[in-house]
């Protein structure tokens, strides 16, 4: 089953974040509560933890890109070979 990794809203006023970092790479196998990425948003860095277990297949959204909340990020699948949307 593929899963989305959204940008969270982490505060009330907050619209848009900007990712700085993956700290994961693609084909990488994640665990629930791993570090997966940092974003900034308002001048702080936040880390995000994975929300699922299973393998980092794609990453939308480069480092250095500001996006609102809710767009999706990556996809994590449960196994490799799973179809991902393009």
């Amino acid at each position: 089953m593929v899963k989305k990794i959204v940008m969270p809203k982490v505060s009330d006023v907050m619209e848009n974040g900007t990712v700085t970092t993956w700290l994961k790479k693609e084909g990488e196998k994640l665990q629930k509560g791993e570090p997966l990425l940092e974003i900034e948003v308002e001048k702080a860095i936040m880390e995000i933890e994975s929300e699922y277990d299973g393998y980092l297949r794609k990453i939308l959204v480069k480092e250095g890109e500001t996006v609102p909340v809710g767009t999706v990020l990556a996809y994590v699948t449960n196994t490799l070979d799973e179809e991902i949307p393009e």
